[in-house]
Order: C-alpha cells, then structure tokens, then sequence
C-alpha cells in the first residue's frame, strides 16, 4: 500500500497554483501566498525504502511534498540505528528536510555517508563558538525592500522563494528573515521598480530560499516580468533542484529558460560526486547544448569533500552531466555550522592539488564572502613547497 501523501490541487488563482502533471492528474501542491506548502512525513506515514527508490518516477509537486522530516524516519530508511543517531541528533529549530531522490543516493547502514551528513542535525549546532553569527554577511544592511538583496555593483538578488525541499545543515541563510522577505505577484512589484530604476543592474539572481520551488506557470511570470526590464541582460538561478530532485526540470520549464530573452546561467548546488546519479544526469542532458550554461558551486565541508580525491572526482563528474566548475566556497561563519569549518590552509592546499591535477577549466574559484567586500574574495593558492611538505609528513 502506497503510504504517501498525495497533495491535491487547490486553485488559488491561475498563476498560483500547481498545474497537475499529465503522468499524475491528482499532484500538486497546495500554495500558500504563493509559496508550497511542503508536507512532511509523520510517525504514521512512514516510507518504505521500495517507495523511496519509486520516488525518482514520482513528478517533482509529489516528491516535493513527501520530504523526509525527523531523524527516526531517516534512520529507518538508511538501516541505522535509531539509538545511535539519537544520541548524536540535537533539537533544532531548523528542522531536518531530505527529498527521498536524495536520500537514496546515501549508503546504507554508514553513520559517515557525505550526503546524510550535509542533512543531519547534530548536537556541535548547539555549540557557541566566537566570531559566528546569524548573520555573518550582514545581508539585512544590504536588503533594501522584500525580497531584493542588493549587495554588488550590477547585480541584485531576488528571493524568489522562502523555503527549499532539502534543509543543509551549513545552509548560510539559516536564520535569514524569509517572512519578512515573501516575495508574491501582489508585491513583487517593488522589487522589479527598484531593479527597473537601476540601469546599472544587468544581472538578476533568482536564489532563495529555493526559486524553483515555484510553479512553472509564476516562475515564468516572474521571468517575463523581469526580461521586460530593458538593460537586465542576465539571469542566474541558484538551485539544489536539479540535484536533489531531478524532475523539477520539466519541459515547461527547460523551454521557458532555453528561449528566454536574457542570457540564462543555471547554476547548481552540489557537494559531492555521490549526489550525481542517471537520474541526475538524465534531467540536466535537457538543458545540455542549449543556450543555458550550466554551472555548479560547492562549499567545502569537513569530513564531507575535504580530500582531493573527492574534489577532483566532483569536478569529473560534473562534467560529464554538462556541468562546469564555478564556485567552491570557504563555509561562512554561520552560527551552528562550526564542525563543517576547513581551515584555509587545507583549502588553499586543496585548491593548488586542483590545479595540478585536472585542467584549468575544471577547478572551481575558491572564494569566501566577506562583509562589506566589493565582491566574493578570492583566497590564493597554498605554496608547492607547502604541498609537497604536507605529502611528506604523511
């Protein structure tokens, strides 16, 4: 018996809400001033690791939807012991959120798994560690109306969407004001006024929060509203979707971004190769060899990515789905997010084994964001000697 929740359509009006899918008339997700409103698993609603793997059939409103929501569900799912997780799990108001694609990349029975760790809360959250914060960019100084961030020259961030369907743990905006900044087509015009104001503004960032979580029919709304703005030439969209759910690059949606006016860049949010399976590079093979450059942007993680075997890997793997390398970023001091932290050292040592062993086109920047900088600081490459002395002493 099929133990999902099978959310029903609710016609807000035409833009708002969720079309069924042709392969499911009853899927859709209920909307809520314009935003999903994403279910989650309760103890009487449990998967099965069988649904989990028919998961990757299910349209994206459906998976979307049917998120994993508490520590014991996943720990059934993955073989664990309930015990053991409970001892490590700490109470947190940035609640667990896994997609079921997701989760069945993850190895089963291993506490160690690098995906299960980007999405399980653990008790060093609840450690106080000097120089972090909630908000270690200062955003809010830069958050000149709801849902616009303006914080480099000729670009502006639209918070297109005030939640996402996976919750990472070292998530930067954990704590970022989403309700203050709910973005709908009844206020979304001053935003695009301030954008519109601006000709010094050729690049629109759709982030969020996750912009994709959006229906097809308002993100294109969103997207005529914003190529209507004459000297916006640029549009890039960050988005865990095509990674953590695959099927949320819909044919309505890959058409939308391979005609739009504006030079389109996709960019994706993946950490590590074991997120890259057929599935994945199934759906990106829609977009490969369009006019939208897919791009990737990864943090680096401790105990997750910090090894360049993985990173190189990561790279390889990206390209062979069509993806480049852009971003690979130094975490931010983001209060609860500490144990993730690599030092700059091992990440500049990361950085230059990169560089010697795949090709220039292949290594990520390794960057960091910085409070009040300009734009993203580049952190340069270690010394060789440096490298060679570390391979020495191991």
């Amino acid at each position: 018996m099929t133990n999902y929740i099978q959310p029903e359509a609710t016609a807000i009006d035409e833009f708002v809400s969720v079309a069924p899918s042709d392969s499911n008339p009853a899927s859709a997700i209920e909307l809520n001033n314009s935003q999903p409103v994403v279910r989650h698993m309760t103890a009487d609603a449990v998967f099965t690791a069988e649904q989990m793997q028919q998961s990757t059939s299910w349209d994206w409103q459906t998976v979307t939807a049917n998120t994993v929501g508490d520590v014991k569900s996943l720990a059934m799912l993955l073989d664990l012991d309930t015990q053991t997780l409970t001892s490590l799990v700490a109470e947190n108001s940035f609640k667990l959120r896994v997609p079921l694609p997701f989760v069945s990349r993850m190895r089963r029975g291993d506490i160690s798994d690098p995906l299960l760790l980007q999405v399980l809360p653990l008790k060093q959250e609840q450690h106080d560690i000097p120089g972090h914060s909630t908000d270690p960019l200062n955003e809010q100084q830069y958050n000149v109306c709801p849902g616009l961030v303006h914080k480099y020259h000729g670009r502006v961030l639209l918070t297109a969407a005030i939640s996402c369907p996976i919750n990472c743990r070292y998530c930067f905006r954990r704590y970022f004001a989403y309700e203050e900044n709910r973005l709908t087509p009844s206020n979304w015009h001053q935003s695009l006024n301030y954008i519109r104001n601006d000709d010094t503004i050729k690049e629109v960032i759709l982030s969020g929060g996750e912009p994709l979580l959006v229906n097809d029919r308002l993100f294109s709304r969103l997207l005529d509203e914003i190529e209507s703005i004459e000297h916006v030439l640029h549009v890039r969209i960050h988005s865990r979707y095509p990674i953590v759910i695959p099927q949320r690059l819909t044919d309505a949606l890959c058409s939308r971004l391979i005609n739009a006016r504006c030079n389109v860049a996709l960019v994706l949010h993946c950490n590590h190769p074991n997120e890259i399976d057929d599935h994945v590079r199934q759906n990106l093979n829609r977009l490969v060899n369009s006019p939208v450059t897919l791009l990737n942007q990864s943090v680096l993680l401790k105990g997750i990515n910090d090894d360049i075997e993985t990173l190189s890997s990561l790279s390889e793997n990206l390209y062979q789905a069509g993806v480049l390398p852009y971003y690979l970023h130094a975490t931010d001091p983001v209060a609860g997010t500490a144990h993730y932290q690599v030092t700059d050292e091992l990440a500049k040592q990361l950085n230059l084994e990169l560089t010697q062993r795949l090709p220039g086109y292949l290594v990520p920047t390794l960057v960091r964001e910085v409070s009040g900088k300009s734009a993203k600081t580049r952190l340069p490459l270690a010394s060789p000697d440096t490298i060679a002395t570390h391979a020495c002493d191991e």
